[in-house]
Formats: structure tokens, sequence, C-alpha cells
């Protein structure tokens, strides 16, 4: 007896992760930033001005993973680093212009992907299927 893959929440989960950030690649790469940038623009949309310790803690992402994102949209010129002004360890990361300006369409373009991907589904079963995975991402936090 062999493992079944369609049968394990693990290997399904993987799947829909790459599934759904294929479907925002393919909108935001004409829009200037990539799915891994999507949750740091997020955050700072919603609250500009963060240190990366708060990113962490917001994103609940590995330090290694965060560094090389923001070390990214830097050189894109989607954020700038300034010197935290009472601790000489960390620094602000605030959005640029370039952006603060994507906010509308990177929101566009993810709801676009969603929509994409829930084609098919009626409202409740798509409300049900996110109720579903946030109820699953909180008993992660739990194990």
């Amino acid at each position: 007896m062999g493992f079944d893959r369609s049968q394990s929440a693990t290997y399904l989960a993987g799947q829909l992760a790459r599934v759904f950030s294929r479907s925002l690649q393919k909108r935001a790469a004409s829009l200037g930033f990539s799915p891994g940038q999507f949750p740091v623009l997020l955050e700072l949309w919603q609250e500009d001005g963060l240190t990366q310790k708060q990113l962490l803690d917001k994103l609940e992402v590995e330090q290694a993973t965060l560094a090389n994102t923001l070390s990214r949209m830097e050189r894109d010129g989607l954020i700038a680093r300034t010197p935290h002004p009472s601790d000489k360890r960390a620094q602000i990361i605030t959005l640029t212009e370039l952006g603060r300006s994507l906010e509308t369409s990177a929101v566009d373009a993810a709801a676009e992907a969603d929509s994409a991907l829930f084609s098919g589904f009626r409202s409740f079963e798509r409300e049900l299927m996110m109720e579903y995975m946030r109820l699953i991402i909180g008993n992660s936090r739990k194990a």
C-alpha cells in the first residue's frame, strides 16, 4: 500500500500554495513585485515604518527568508531602510513612492488570482473553503 497524495492534506496544501503563488505571479510580474514580496507589502501598506523584527513577528517567516526578500525589495526600489533613531542594531523599513503606488493594482491582482482559482465555486463554498483554511492555519499555530 503506497502513499496516496490525493489523501494527504499536507501534500494538497503544498499544491494549493504553488497554484495560488503561480496565479499571483502571472499578474504581479508586470506590476514589478513577486508573490513572496506581497505579504511584506500588505503589512507596510497597513503600517509603514516597521522594523525587520516587527515584520518577522507579523509574517511568521524565517529571518533569512525575510532578509533576502527585503534586500530584493530594496534593490527593486519598493522599500527603503533607514537607521532606527534609538536602536543602533535596527532599521526602519518604509515604502518608497513606487512601493506605495502599487497598493491598488497589487490588491486587485491578488483578487483576480483568487477569483480565477475559485472559478466554479458558489459563494458559500468559497467562504467555507476560506474558513477551513483559517482553521487549519490556526491549528498549525497551536501545534
